[in-house]
């Protein structure tokens, strides 16, 4: 009597785990999760791999992103955040020292790495996930962090000390456009688009007509 084993799909004794690029000596796995076509696509779009960017751009891009987005924890969490504007100035300095700390790291790490041998780090130097390869190229990616970070901390500090202005025109903005546009705001009687000018305007209420005899 023959035994039918049920037919196993096609993926089943595909090696979904394998050594990276075929060399277990890397000291790395290649995976669905790190090695899949969506996410080297990804990778290769940060501004730390993107082609055709220098050192300083690379650095400068990612600078921006970061001194931004460093601003915000210290003002939701940190010790001064019941402050009216020491929130916001504690922010701005913890960005500024996280930044002056990791470009600090960069450079050591560029001057300890790249003693002697230029590819002193790497397995391979034809790896195109390293674009930077000499200390020259570290410290222009410091340098750029270090611009970047400082422009993007001070932007956010900007708009935190000023977000009831920046908020008050924008909401000026779309006032202005509704009475322009009444009937996005669904008020079809002219009494209440003459009021809206009027409080737009700040002009005063209009005094009401005499009465006549017999009106």
């Amino acid at each position: 009597m023959t035994t039918v084993h049920p037919a196993k799909p096609e993926f089943a004794n595909a090696e979904l785990i394998k050594p990276y690029k075929g060399d277990s000596s890397l000291g790395n796995l290649s995976t669905p999760i790190n090695d899949s076509a969506l996410v080297r696509a990804y990778i290769r779009n940060l501004p730390a791999y993107r082609p055709g960017l220098t050192p300083y751009m690379r650095g400068l891009e990612i600078g921006l992103a970061h001194g931004y987005f460093l601003v915000g924890p210290e003002v939701v969490v940190g010790p001064l955040r019941e402050t009216v504007h020491g929130a916001n100035l504690s922010g701005l300095i913890t960005a500024i020292y996280i930044t002056v700390s990791a470009c600090l790291g960069i450079s050591i790490f560029a001057i300890a790495t790249f003693q002697g041998s230029p590819y002193r780090a790497y397995s391979s130097p034809n790896d195109d996930l390293r674009p930077l390869r000499r200390k020259e190229e570290w410290f222009q990616l410091s340098g750029g962090i270090f611009i970047g970070a400082i422009i993007g901390a001070f932007f956010a500090y900007w708009l935190l000390e000023n977000f009831d202005a920046i908020d008050s025109s924008l909401r000026g903005g779309v006032n202005v456009s509704q009475l322009l546009c009444p009937g996005s705001a669904n008020t079809n009687s002219t009494q209440s688009r003459r009021t809206q000018w009027q409080t737009f305007l700040n002009l005063p209420e209009p005094m009401p007509r005499p009465g006549y005899p017999g009106s």
